[in-house]
C-alpha cells in the first residue's frame, strides 16, 4: 500500500474527518476506488480518538507453500484435462495423416486421468481451505502470495485465450476447419475462459470488499 496515501488517511481520521469526506477528497485527487478503500480499511472504525490500524497480512512460509501447492495443482488440472480431452477427440475423430497406435493413445488417456484424480481434489481442498481462512479473517484477501499467482494465473489463462483464438483465425484464412480442429479450439476455450472467468471474479470480489 502506498505510505503517502496511508499517511494522509491517518491523519485526516485524527482530524475527525467523516470517512465519506476522505474519500470523495482522495477520488477527486485521482486515487483509485481500489486505493481508497484498501487506505480506509487499514483503520478500524471505532470511537476510539486515534485511529485504529487493524492488523496487516504478513507472509508467512506457510502461506506460501499453500498458495503455491494450490495454485500447481490448479495448472496441472487444468493442462491434463485439455489433453485428456484431446486424446478423445483424437479417438473419436482420427487424423488420417497422422497415424497414432489405440494403445498409445490409451495409455495417455490413463496418465490423465491419474494425474486429475490426485490434482484437482487437492485443488479443490486447498481452495476451501484458503476461502474458509477468508471468511474468518477478511484481512488475508492481501495476501501477497494469493494476488500474485492470481494475476499469473489470469495471465496464463489470456495468453491461452490469444493463442487459441489465433489458431482459429489462422485456420480460417487458410480454409482448414476440420472437426478435430474445431472441437481442440473450443477445449481451450473453455477451460482457459473459465479459470480466467473464475479469477477474475474473485478479484472484483477482492476490491468491492
Amino acid at each position: 500500500m502506498n505510505l503517502e496515501l496511508l499517511d494522509f488517511t491517518r491523519r485526516a481520521l485524527e482530524q475527525g474527518l467523516p470517512r465519506e469526506r476522505i474519500s470523495g477528497a482522495l477520488h477527486d485527487a485521482g486515487w483509485s476506488p481500489a486505493d481508497v478503500n484498501a487506505a480506509l480499511a487499514a483503520f478500524a472504525e471505532t470511537d476510539f480518538p486515534l485511529p485504529v490500524p487493524r492488523p496487516r497480512p504478513y507472509l508467512s512460509a506457510q502461506e506460501v507453500f499453500v498458495y503455491a501447492l494450490m495454485f500447481t495443482a490448479l495448472y496441472a488440472s487444468a493442462w491434463n484435462l485439455g489433453a485428456l480431452v484431446f486424446r478423445f477427440i483424437d479417438l473419436a475423430v482420427p487424423d488420417p495423416a497422422r497415424r497414432v497406435f489405440h494403445a498409445v493413445l490409451m495409455d495417455g488417456v490413463r496418465r490423465n486421468i491419474a494425474a486429475l484424480v490426485v490434482a484437482f481434489p487437492l485443488f479443490a481442498f486447498l481452495l476451501r481451505h484458503v476461502h474458509a481462512a477468508i471468511d474468518r479473517d477478511p484481512t488475508k484477501r492481501e495476501s501477497r502470495p494469493r494476488k500474485w499467482l492470481t494475476w499469473l494465473t489470469l495471465f496464463i489463462a489470456a495468453a491461452a485465450l490469444i493463442g487459441d483464438v489465433s489458431a482459429l483465425v489462422y485456420n480460417v484464412l487458410g480454409g482448414e476447419l476440420g472437426a478435430r480442429f474445431l472441437l481442440k479450439v473450443a477445449t481451450v476455450a473453455v477451460i482457459a475462459g473459465g479459470t480466467f472467468g473464475y479469477f477474475l471474479a474473485d478479484i472484483r470480489k477482492d476490491e468491492a470488499a
